[in-house]
């Protein structure tokens, strides 16, 4: 590349040198002419004295001998000189003997010259007579026109500016030429060898020395240049190699090897370009693990780390099937799957992934079994970009795990709103037993033996001052997932606790009350002594307390799970199975567990009658409780021939919408009296037929 001429040191240094140099010649020429200014004014001054000096005795005399014409003569002597303006002899008090004036003189630079020493300057002398007597007679008075000094001052001032510019600006040259020969002419010809190098392969060609350089600044600067271009070719393999590796690292997961976010966002990027000019169909999947925390707390994080390597590894085996393969982070990791023709296609890809991670893992001496959630996303159904293609495949795997775990899910058109929802709902649930949002309603259950109401069940309603009524359903996950689940059902378990106290002394004695267990509850190692302290505050006796636990929720820990279950059995606590036959339903882990009581879920019950599928299950449950000495209650009984089929069936208890909605406290009272004298009645006109 040539280096314009504008651009050149030397030019550069050219300007600079004249410019500076025309500074100091123009300030040494001022600081002089303002010298000669000073001087100039003095000669003024100088000037007027001599004058007046050498008139003072002929207008002495002139004005002792009252002598007019003598007057004027002394005055027209002054006149001779061009600056006199204005003369005059006598005395101040009385009228002048003799003066004389005339113009000022016009001249071209009158307004500077006026500026600088003024337009006129005055000038006096007094007139006295001889020794010893030393009378005064008046005064001889000039006015000097400055103008004539002023032309003479700005001559020369000119000569002087002129002459301190012009040597400056020689020197400057001078200057210039002697720098553009030692410096300038040899960095050019360094720059023209430096033009010729290589950037691949700076170490293979040299700068030359330069002549009458070789012990100077230069010559010092070629030697450590040219070591240093030797020094970046022995290392620009080793650079290129370093750079990759950043590049690698900043693309790519440390522990898996996978590629990133990031870079998986470029990735997909790229696929939906691709794949929207083709008119192709893509899939992303967004897999998270269910059970990696417990593996993490159970081992440790240097074995959960080399889970995920297998993890990886097992997930890269259906590698020929996709477009790309990343790790997101912690236990979460996705995949998108190119050509996808139909939504099958990509659920066939989630199954067969979900079967792979259920194969059991060996993690050192053990071996253990994961379980994964996916959330699915379609190109372009669901979205025309990367990032909102995988946020929303996050979003539906999150909310796939808050409703069931280990399966896959595809992204719905309501996800959005529904997601906002939740973290509405979320922000509000926290606040919410404070402002006393929380209520419970009960409902009855009846003994199929006496068809008495022998317990209740305490159902937990969030009465939303905006929303209304929120469900259960929909709120219980939330409350699980952000910790204050464990408050809430305190809180119930007190309130049941006292309330079922005020029915045993209103005489109820007979009723016993049931309270759900969630998950997180029934893992908290603080459980049974709540239990304890609440049946010992409100006096109650054993056996009327009721614990329900879902099947998942045994399922999660076994063994963790009966160990909090026994603890509640020794508190005096009885131990209710709810929504049975929804989940794993197997005989072996019933055989382990302190439990009393099985309760069949409603969705059987409600079609007993017409599906002979739930008419067998239902069967089926009511026959395996009796084989293990357990109570059974059906749930959702909402007619005379449900309850006679279940009946039939040998189930022991009945609750649902046939015998009474849930009910608030007070209401509940009212009811229980009503049922027992309608029961009463009933038993009356049976035993008169």
């Amino acid at each position: 590349m040539k280096l314009e001429r504008r651009h050149s040191l030397s030019i550069k240094l050219l300007r600079l040198v004249l410019l500076w140099a025309l500074v100091v010649g123009v300030v040494l020429s001022m600081g002089q002419i303002a010298y000669d200014l000073r001087k100039e004014s003095q000669l003024i001054d100088s000037n007027a004295e001599q004058i007046l000096a050498m008139s003072q005795d002929p207008a002495t005399q002139a004005v002792y001998s009252l002598d007019r014409e003598m007057a004027l003569q002394v005055i027209g002597g002054l006149f001779e000189h061009e600056a006199v303006r204005y003369a005059a002899i006598g005395h101040p008090d009385e009228t002048q003997l003799a003066s004389r004036e005339r113009p000022l003189k016009d001249s071209p630079y009158r307004t500077l010259t006026d500026w600088l020493f003024g337009v006129e300057q005055q000038y006096s002398v007094g007139l006295f007579g001889r020794e010893p007597y030393n009378e005064y007679y008046g005064d001889l008075r000039i006015t000097l026109d400055t103008a004539p000094y002023g032309e003479d001052f700005l001559q020369s001032s000119l000569i002087i500016l002129l002459s301190g510019v012009l040597r400056a600006m020689a020197m400057a040259f001078a200057l210039y030429l002697l720098y553009h020969i030692l410096l300038t002419k040899p960095l050019a010809g360094i720059i023209d060898r430096i033009a010729d190098i290589n950037p691949d392969h700076p170490g293979k060609m040299h700068i030359p020395m330069l002549p009458g350089q070789e012990k100077n600044e230069l010559g010092l600067w070629i030697r450590k240049a040219n070591e240093l271009l030797e020094s970046i070719e022995r290392n620009s393999s080793r650079r290129r190699e370093a750079e990759a590796n950043l590049l690698h690292m900043a693309q790519h997961d440390h522990l898996t090897g996978l590629p990133n976010r990031s870079m998986l966002q470029e990735q997909l990027a790229r696929i939906l370009a691709d794949a929207g000019r083709r008119q192709r169909g893509v899939a992303v999947l967004c897999c998270g693990l269910d059970d990696f925390k417990e593996i993490n707390e159970q081992f440790s994080y240097q074995s959960g780390d080399s889970l995920l390597v297998t993890v990886a590894d097992r997930l890269r085996a259906n590698s020929g099937r996709l477009g790309s393969l990343a790790r997101l982070g912690g236990d979460q990791f996705a995949l998108v799957q190119t050509g996808v023709g139909e939504p099958y296609e990509a659920a066939e890809l989630a199954q067969t992934i979900l079967d792979d991670l259920s194969r059991p893992f060996e993690l050192g001496d053990h071996t253990v079994s994961l379980r994964a959630t996916i959330g699915i996303t379609l190109f372009p159904d669901d979205g025309d970009n990367a990032e909102k293609l995988l946020q929303k495949a996050e979003q539906t795997m999150m909310l796939a795990k808050a409703r069931s775990r280990n399966r896959y899910q595809f992204y719905i058109a309501s996800l959005d709103s529904e997601m906002r929802v939740r973290r509405e709902l979320d922000k509000e649930l926290r606040g919410a037993l404070e402002r006393n949002e929380f209520h419970l309603t009960y409902q009855p259950q009846v003994s199929y033996a006496t068809h008495e109401v022998v317990g209740v069940e305490a159902l937990l309603r969030w009465q939303h001052p905006e929303r209304g009524l929120v469900p259960p359903d929909l709120f219980i996950p939330l409350a699980e997932q952000n910790g204050i689940i464990i408050s809430i059902g305190e809180w119930v378990l007190d309130q049941a606790c006292k309330q079922l106290r005020e029915w045993h002394d209103q005489g109820f004695n007979e009723l016993r009350m049931a309270v759900n267990l969630s998950t997180v509850q029934l893992h908290h190692s603080e459980l049974s002594r709540v239990v304890t302290n609440l049946m010992q505050r409100y006096q109650l006796p054993a056996h009327c307390l009721e614990m329900e636990v879902t099947e998942t929720g045994l399922m999660e820990d076994i063994a963790a799970a009966a160990s909090h279950l026994n603890s509640l059995k020794k508190a005096g606590v009885l131990i209710a199975i709810d929504d049975f036959g929804t989940g794993y339903s197997s005989l072996s882990y019933l055989r382990g567990l302190p439990l009393d009581k099985i309760k069949i879920d409603k969705s059987f019950v409600q079609d007993v009658l017409v599906d002979e599928d739930d008419a067998t299950i239902v069967r089926a449950i009511i026959q395996l409780g009796r084989s293990l000495n357990m109570e059974v209650i059906a749930e959702g009984v909402e007619s005379a021939e449900q309850e006679a089929y279940v009946i039939a069936q040998g189930c022991n208890e009945g609750q649902g919408y046939y015998y009474s909605r849930p009910l608030s406290a007070a209401a509940f009272g009212d009811w229980i009296v009503q049922y027992r004298a309608k029961t009463s009645k009933t038993r009356s006109s049976s035993e008169i037929s």
